[in-house]
């Protein structure tokens, strides 16, 4: 998202330079330079565009069990007996799933992209309501944002299909700052909290002997 968001500020230094349209006018106009499209506009919504896309299409995340350990007494399901295992993602009959996490289901996902769309709105509406822009000015900023979006989508989707991606990540430049792609399959998140999970039962363990 980082170099498609440079890649939207680019767009949007060319297009203004190009159209040349100024910003409101008037004793509250406020804001220099060129004000066609909205850049506050385009960026918000090249961000809340690609958010969305990436929860709802690409993002996939799954249980690891990285987080499993014995599960003490009294810490889960009212006081189990010991011996028996947490496991990540399993449901209530034991089987493993899609991951328990606050982005693995499509509801979380859904409303987590909703609720960027929200803001990207929010961010659109304030930049006339301070007469920074004028409507169409944001309404513009607003439409070059979701193109860049897409388009941006549409290329790292190509890059990944035809192996671009993973050709990249095998040069020394990137193994050396260790860059890796894990943000697909792994849910940062829960990978953190299985790692806490698993510290705080190996207390309370400890605590019990």
């Amino acid at each position: 998202m980082f170099f498609g968001q440079l890649a939207c500020e680019a767009a949007n230094f060319s297009l203004k330079r190009l159209i040349k349209e100024e910003r409101p006018k008037g004793q509250a106009a406020m804001g220099k330079g060129y004000g066609m499209p909205s850049s506050h506009a385009q960026f918000a919504a090249f961000w809340a565009v690609y958010l969305g896309l990436f929860l709802m299409v690409r993002h996939a995340p799954r249980a690891t069990g990285s987080g499993s350990g014995p599960r003490p007494r009294g810490l889960l399901n009212g006081g189990a007996g010991q011996g028996e295992v947490w496991q990540a993602g399993a449901g209530a009959g034991g089987g493993h799933g899609a991951a328990a996490t606050p982005l693995g289901g499509f509801l979380e996902r859904f409303g987590t992209s909703l609720l960027a769309m929200s803001i990207a709105a929010a961010v659109a509406w304030s930049r006339v309501y301070l007469n920074y822009h004028t409507p169409r000015q944001v309404l513009a900023g607003w439409c070059a944002g979701v193109a860049c979006a897409i388009g941006w989508f549409v290329v790292t989707s190509v890059a990944r299909q035809v192996g671009l991606w993973d050709w990249a990540l095998e040069h020394p430049s990137l193994r050396l700052f260790r860059i890796r792609d894990l943000v697909l399959t792994e849910d940062p998140a829960q990978a953190g909290w299985e790692k806490w999970e698993t510290l705080r039962v190996q207390r309370v363990q400890r605590k019990e002997l």
